[in-house]
């Protein structure tokens, strides 16, 4: 086989986007998954699943004792007690797409991140996603229109808690505007595949040059 067909197989990554609520995060996260080949990590949950929502799509919805059966059993690479109800996310699944060399997006916060980088640092990326200020971020919220102004006030007072996070993560991305904050993550995913740790068959492939007969 010519060495120029020849391509080193690469283990899969981890990417986690990070971010306070109105910083970008959810559409970044949409048009990383729709662009890149990436799969989007569905957490599972023991919340009931509401009207607008598809099974395997926005969660898997179970109920307490499979959540904690999976819990005790290891079998959640994070989890977390939000409002009485359980969220986690499967580790069978993204394990079979790291080993088939396929990249698995994550929006989560800082705490899942955390728990997800002391399990797994040499597969985990982590960005963190930063408004340009407290005053666009509260603008940002205001305009989405999704929220009382009393909630508002508590997502920003949650805001800064998270933002002071912003140390823990690999990356961090100030979103001045959208499709720059895009193309710099674009930019983190291309050279994080490329990275020599992550080539698992490069040294196979290297023999190969090495022992290739040239006519």
């Amino acid at each position: 086989m010519a060495a120029e067909t020849l391509h080193p197989a690469r283990r899969g990554l981890m990417l986690i986007l990070s971010s306070p609520s109105g910083a970008g995060k959810t559409t970044l996260t949409r048009n990383l998954k729709s662009e890149n080949n990436l799969d989007l990590s569905i957490s599972v949950t023991t919340r009931a699943k509401r009207p607008s929502e598809i099974e395997g799509v926005h969660y898997r919805f179970i109920d307490r004792a499979a959540f904690d059966a999976m819990r005790q059993h290891n079998d959640l690479l994070e989890w977390a007690e939000v409002h009485g109800n359980g969220y986690g996310t499967p580790r069978k699944e993204v394990e079979a797409s790291l080993a088939a060399g396929r990249d698995v997006l994550f929006d989560i916060d800082w705490q899942g991140t955390q728990q997800i980088v002391k399990k797994a640092r040499a597969d985990v990326v982590t960005i963190f996603i930063l408004p340009p200020s407290m005053a666009e971020l509260r603008s940002r919220l205001i305009r989405r229109a999704e929220d009382a102004e009393d909630v508002i006030v508590k997502r920003l007072a949650n805001a800064r808690d998270e933002i002071a996070r912003w140390s823990q993560y690999d990356y961090v991305i100030v979103n001045h505007d959208l499709q720059t904050a895009y193309e710099q993550i674009k930019a983190i995913l291309t050279a994080e595949r490329l990275k020599r740790s992550r080539a698992v068959g490069l040294n196979d492939f290297v023999d190969q040059l090495l022992t290739e007969q040239l006519p």
